[in-house]
């Protein structure tokens, strides 16, 4: 048995899952975002119920929004921020007596899409999380790719390339830089863009509704993000070059992209050739957590 824990921001979900993909416990619990000890005692909480229900001893992977480092064992990057500077693996083998693997929730999404979701059978798989923030993972033959330095895949706190005159500098990111591309393609991105140019806040959802009714600005708001996206993914077929792009988060359940991004991708493209599908991601919000439990695959 393997045990897959997504830990979010709000809400941290476990699931468990057979030899064979299948499901066989779920269940998803409030964060407890403050306190980095509630936090380890929630997860090995999770662990415990779901073993004593299931009368068996499982795997333990751990999905986290960050990454531990290389150099010190401790994460960093985390936007929970009292994970930042702590061993969670560590202290969470200890709590449950076995060895915890933790990797990035992104790289989590693209491991699950590439065992049996959508970019299963695929060699070079490029996932992203188009959510509240924006991060990215890529599995190669079936096996999450972090790199040396544990930052694989961390595209979206690059700048957004060839930026229009109206777009430079860019708003300011969390992480200390500007124009990083998730403040322009998350789902806030696309909320805040839409904010500066109808001077009214809407959530992504109502955007692409008031878009599809025919609302101009909404509609402008549409196409500008849909082509931020497209100049965004030009550099991972750039330096990557993967057999798909798997989209996760919010903004990846917005049809219209998958008609309006491939067909920019070779504007941007060196060479003008990108015949990459763009695809939705198979488990959809349950691929982070089913990506958790196969790091133990």
């Amino acid at each position: 048995m393997k045990l897959g824990i997504d830990l979010g921001g709000t809400k941290t979900e476990i699931v468990a899952l057979d030899a064979d993909g299948r499901e066989r416990y779920r269940r998803r619990v409030d964060t407890p975002a403050a306190s980095y000890d509630a936090i380890v005692a929630t997860l090995a909480g999770l662990v415990n119920e779901a073993e004593a229900v299931l009368g068996q001893r499982g795997t333990v992977g751990v999905g986290i929004p960050g990454t531990i480092s290389a150099k010190t064992g401790l994460v960093k990057n985390a936007n929970t921020t009292a994970l930042n500077g702590r061993p969670l693996d560590r202290d969470l083998g200890r709590a449950l007596a076995r060895e915890v693997r933790c990797l990035n929730d992104a790289n989590c999404l693209a491991l699950s899409e590439a065992v049996d979701g959508a970019g299963a059978g695929r060699r070079v798989v490029f996932a992203a999380i188009l959510g509240t923030g924006c991060g990215a993972g890529i599995a190669l033959d079936g096996r999450p790719w972090a790199g040396a330095n544990l930052v694989a895949g961390e595209w979206g706190h690059n700048p957004l390339p060839w930026p229009t005159p109206d777009e430079y500098p860019g708003p300011a990111c969390w992480c200390g830089k500007t124009s990083c591309i998730e403040k322009w393609i998350s789902g806030t991105g696309f909320a805040d863009d839409y904010a500066r140019a109808a001077r009214l806040r809407c959530k992504g959802e109502q955007i692409v509704a008031r878009a599809r009714s025919g609302d101009a600005a909404a509609r402008g708001a549409l196409e500008r993000y849909a082509n931020r996206l497209a100049r965004a993914l030009a550099h991972v077929v750039n330096l990557l070059d993967p057999d798909v792009i798997v989209l996760g988060g919010g903004m990846s359940n917005v049809d219209e992209l998958y008609d309006m991004v491939p067909p920019q991708l070779p504007t941007y493209v060196f060479g003008g050739e990108a015949d990459v599908p763009i695809v939705r991601s198979r488990h959809g919000d349950s691929s982070g957590v089913r990506g958790a439990a196969w790091l133990w695959n």
